[in-house]
C-alpha cells in the first residue's frame, strides 16, 4: 500500500512505520481492550512483519538464462542470481553492507545488472551495473552530489543505457549515453530547455519531452531536428492527470493518459505522424493505471483500472488466456514481474489482503504452466493475518472517500467486514498528498490490527486515482477540507460500531504525519494521540527547502498549496501550519525523523518539538541519523516500530511485545521524550548504536 511521498508524491512514504509518543500528561482514556480479548490470537513477531524479507522483487533476465530476486546478506539485502531452472544454486552479486539494495533491473546486455543506491537515505541515487561473469561492480554515475534518472533503455542497443545526471546544475537533468563496459558517458542532450522528462524511442533518438510552464502546467515538447517545438498544452488543472505514457519501439504510437475535456485520466494511443488520436480505455470510475506492453514492440497489451480494487482489461488478444489463468489464482491479486525478451516466461508474484506475495513462474510456452518459486515471508505462513475492506464513506459535501477498513480478528469473529463490537482505532493517513491508499497486502494494517486496533485509510479529496476533479479539490484545503474528509471518516467509523469517539489515534507518515500534527494541534479534542513520521510542522520551511531537482514541479506545487514568494501566500502557509497551533496540542505524540531527509528536513520535526519542549508540552522525539524520507533500514524500522507499539498500547490500551532486542543493529536515538514510552528508556540504555550509509 502507498504509503508515504511529498512530492515524489510530494509528501509520502512507503516504508515508514509509526507510532504514539507517551506523554505525561493526562490522555484521553484508554480502551477497553485488554489481553484477554486477543488471549486466542496468536502475537505476530515484529521481526516476521518488519524485518528483512527472505526474499523480493524476483526477475527474469531478458534471455530467460537468470532468475534474480534481492535477499539478506549479512543482513542487508542485496541481489542473488540463479540460474532459472535451478534457484538452489543462488548466488550474491553483490556485497552491500550499509542500507542494502531495493531498486534493481536488468539491462539487455547479456549478464548485466543495473541497481540505484543513494547514501543514508540522501536520494541522491547512484547508477551502478554488476558484470555477472567478471564479478565487476561499477559506479555509472560516479559525480558527488549528483541524482542519477534512467532516460531509456533498448534491447537494440544493449551495451548503452540514457541516463539523466544533474551534476552540471542540480536542478536539471542532462541527458548522456553510457557505456556499461566501460562506464563512458557521452553527452546526448545539455539541458538547456529546463525539461523535466525525456522520451526516446528504442534507437535513442528522442522523440518527445515534457517541460513546466510559469503557470503550473506543462508543455509537451516533440523533437523536430536539433530543436523542440511545442506539441501539445496541458493545462494545471489537468497536470496530475495528463502526462505522456509510452512510446512503441519503431515511434509510430504515442501513449498518453489524458482528462483533458474529461474527469477522470483515459489512455489515448496517437499516430506520431499524422497526430490522430484513438480512445484505448477510460473508466469514469477512476483513471487509467498500470498497463502491461508487448516486450517486442512496446504495444499496450492491457490496462488496469483501481477504484476499490485493480481490474484489468485485455486489449491483445495474445495475451488473454494468459491473464485468464491468472485470475484462477485465487481472491487476492497476481502481477507480473517480469517477462523474458520472447515472452515465453514471466515471474508472477500473488498476493491477497492476508496473504504476503508468493512468486511464481508462469511458461507460456508450455501450456501456461504455474510453477511456485517461493515466499516473500515463509514467516508469516499460519500467522493470524486478516482480510481487509474498501468501503465507501462519504465527506458531509457528498464526495465519495475510497476506503480500507482491517478488523482486528477478535472484532470480526464472523470475517464479515462488519465490527461485532467497537474497539481502538488507528486511522492511517497516506502520504503524497498526491497518491493514493488500495487494497493490499500492509505489514502496517496486518501489524495494527494483530495489536487489537482496526485500522482506517482514507482516500481524502488531494488524493490521485480518482479522476482530476477530486485531486483538484484538495487545492488550498491542506489542514481544512482535507482534513474535514479525515475527521468524517472517523465518525463513519464510530456510527458503524468500529470504534468509539475517545478510541482513536492518527498515524501516518510524510503528509501523512503532517495530518497527524494538524490533528492535534487544529482539532486537539478528536484524537487520543498521534504518531507523526518525517511531516512537515513548518509549511513555509518546508516549501524555502525542497530539493533543487523538484524545479520542474514546484510551480505545480505552490499553486496547489501556497506561494511562499508573495506575502498571501506566505500567511496561507503559516496559518495552515502545525507549528503555529503548538499550544493546542494536549493529547500524546510521537516523532519520528530521518537526519538526512531531503524532503523534509530534520528541521522540520526540530521546530515544533523545541516548540513543545519549550512550553513544557510532552513529546517523544526517535531521530535516525542513517535514515532519510522513511525508515528503510529494516532494522530501523523495526525499532520504530518497537517504540509505537509502547506508545500505542499506553495511549490506546491495545497489546505490546516488548522492545526485547528490536533495537539490534539500529541507528535510533532519542534526543527527548524516551520516558514517555514504556520499556523505551531501559532499552536505550543498553543499546549500542549502529549507522549505516
Amino acid at each position: 500500500m502507498h504509503r508515504l511521498s511529498i512530492a515524489a508524491a510530494f509528501i509520502g512514504l512507503s516504508t515508514l512505520v509509526a507510532g504514539c509518543s507517551a506523554p505525561t500528561r493526562t490522555a484521553a482514556p484508554a480502551s477497553e481492550v485488554t489481553q484477554a480479548d486477543l488471549s486466542d490470537i496468536r502475537l505476530i513477531p515484529r521481526d516476521a512483519l518488519f524485518g528483512n524479507p527472505e526474499r523480493s522483487n524476483v526477475q527474469l533476465s531478458p534471455d530467460g538464462t537468470y532468475l534474480s530476486w534481492t535477499a539478506p546478506l549479512g543482513g542487508v539485502m542485496n541481489i542473488w542470481v540463479a540460474p532459472v531452472d535451478n534457484p538452489t544454486e543462488a548466488r550474491a552479486v553483490t556485497q552491500d553492507t550499509a542500507r542494502g539494495i531495493r531498486n534493481y533491473f536488468w539491462s539487455y546486455r547479456p549478464s548485466t545488472l543495473l541497481y540505484l543506491r543513494d547514501t543514508g537515505g540522501d536520494e541522491d541515487f547512484h547508477l551502478f551495473s554488476v558484470d555477472l561473469l567478471s564479478g565487476q561492480s561499477r559506479d555509472l554515475t560516479p559525480y558527488p552530489k549528483t541524482r542519477a534518472m534512467v532516460a531509456g533503455i533498448s534491447d537494440r542497443h544493449p551495451d548503452t543505457i540514457l541516463v539523466g545526471m544533474n551534476d552540471r546544475d542540480a536542478q536539471w537533468h542532462d541527458l548522456y549515453r553510457v557505456d556499461l563496459a566501460t562506464g563512458e558517458r557521452t553527452l546526448v542532450e545539455q539541458n538547456t530547455h529546463q525539461i523535466g522528462s525525456y522520451m526516446a524511442d528504442a534507437d535513442y533518438t528522442l522523440r518527445f519531452a515534457s517541460r513546466a510552464r510559469p503557470d503550473g502546467g506543462q508543455d509537451v515538447l516533440r523533437r523536430v531536428g536539433d530543436a523542440w517545438e511545442t506539441y501539445d498544452e496541458i493545462p494545471f488543472e489537468d497536470g496530475m492527470t495528463t502526462g505522456l505514457d509510452g512510446l512503441t519501439k519503431d515511434g509510430s504510437t504515442l501513449y498518453m493518459r489524458d482528462s483533458r475535456g474529461r474527469n477522470t485520466a483515459a489512455l489515448f494511443a496517437i499516430d506520431t505522424r499524422n497526430g490522430t488520436r484513438s480512445l484505448i480505455h477510460e473508466d469514469p470510475r477512476a483513471d487509467v493505471g498500470g498497463g502491461l506492453t508487448d516486450p517486442a514492440t512496446n504495444a499496450v497489451q492491457a490496462v488496469s483500472v483501481n477504484y476499490l480494487r485493480e481490474e484489468w482489461t485485455v486489449l491483445d488478444d495474445s495475451i488473454r488466456a494468459d491473464l485468464d489463468r491468472l485470475a484462477t489464482m485465487g481472491p487476492g491479486e497476481a502481477s507480473i514481474n517480469t517477462r523474458t525478451q520472447d515472452d515465453s516466461v514471466w515471474v508472477v508474484a500473488y498476493s491477497a489482503a492476508e496473504s504476503p506475495l508468493e512468486y511464481y513462474l508462469y511458461d507460456r510456452a508450455n501450456g501456461g504452466k504455474l510453477t511456485h518459486l517461493f515466499s516473500g515471508r515463509p514467516a508469516l505462513a499460519g500467522q493470524p493475518l486478516v482480510p481487509m475492506w474498501p468501503v465507501e464513506i462519504p465527506s458531509r459535501d457528498g464526495k465519495t472517500l475510497v476506503s480500507y477498513l482491517t478488523l482486528p480478528a477478535h472484532a470480526d469473529r464472523d470475517g464479515d467486514g462488519k465490527a461485532d463490537q467497537p474497539v481502538p482505532m488507528v486511522l492511517l493517513v497516506h502520504g503524497g498528498p498526491w497518491a493514493r491508499d488500495m487494497y493490499g497486502y500492509s505489514s502496517q494494517d496486518q501489524w495494527l490490527a494483530n495489536r487489537g486496533y482496526a485500522v482506517l485509510s482514507v482516500n481524502f479529496r488531494g488524493s490521485t486515482g480518482f479522476g482530476k476533479d477530486f485531486t483538484n479539490a484538495g487545492d488550498g484545503e491542506w489542514a481544512a477540507k482535507m482534513h474535514d474528509d479525515l475527521i468524517d471518516a472517523v465518525q463513519w467509523a464510530v456510527n458503524h460500531g468500529v470504534t468509539t469517539q475517545d478510541k482513536v489515534a492518527i498515524m501516518g507518515g510524510s503528509y501523512g504525519g503532517y495530518a497527524t500534527l494538524v490533528g492535534l494541534t487544529f482539532t486537539p479534542d478528536v484524537f487520543a494521540c498521534g504518531v507523526d513520521i518525517v511531516g512537515p510542522a513548518n509549511l513555509n520551511t518546508l516549501l524555502s527547502t525542497v530539493p533543487p531537482y523538484w524545479a520542474s514541479f514546484y510551480k505545480q506545487l505552490v499553486r496547489r498549496m501556497g506561494d511562499p514568494q508573495t506575502e498571501e501566500g506566505k500567511a496561507w502557509l503559516t496559518e495552515r501550519s502545525p507549528l503555529s497551533r503548538v499550544d493546542a496540542i494536549k493529547r500524546p505524540l510521537l516523532i519520528g525523523q530521518g537526519a538526512n531527509d531531503p524532503r523534509v528536513k530534520q528541521d522540520e520535526s526540530d521546530q515544533i518539538v523545541d516548540a513543545m519542549t519549550a512550553r513544557n508540552i510532552p513529546v517523544t522525539y526517535v531521530l535516525f541519523p542513517d535514515e532519510g524520507h522513511g525508515f528503510h533500514r529494516p532494522e530501523n524500522a523495526k525499532a520504530f516500530n518497537a517504540v509505537t507499539e509502547g506508545f500505542l498500547s499506553e495511549c490506546l490500551g491495545g497489546r505490546a511485545q516488548p522492545i526485547g532486542n528490536d533495537f539490534a543493529g539500529s541507528s535510533i536515538t532519542v534526543p527527548t521524550g524516551a520516558d514517555g514510552v514504556p520499556g523505551l528508556s531501559a532499552a536505550l540504555a543498553g543499546h549500542t548504536q549502529e549507522v549505516r550509509k
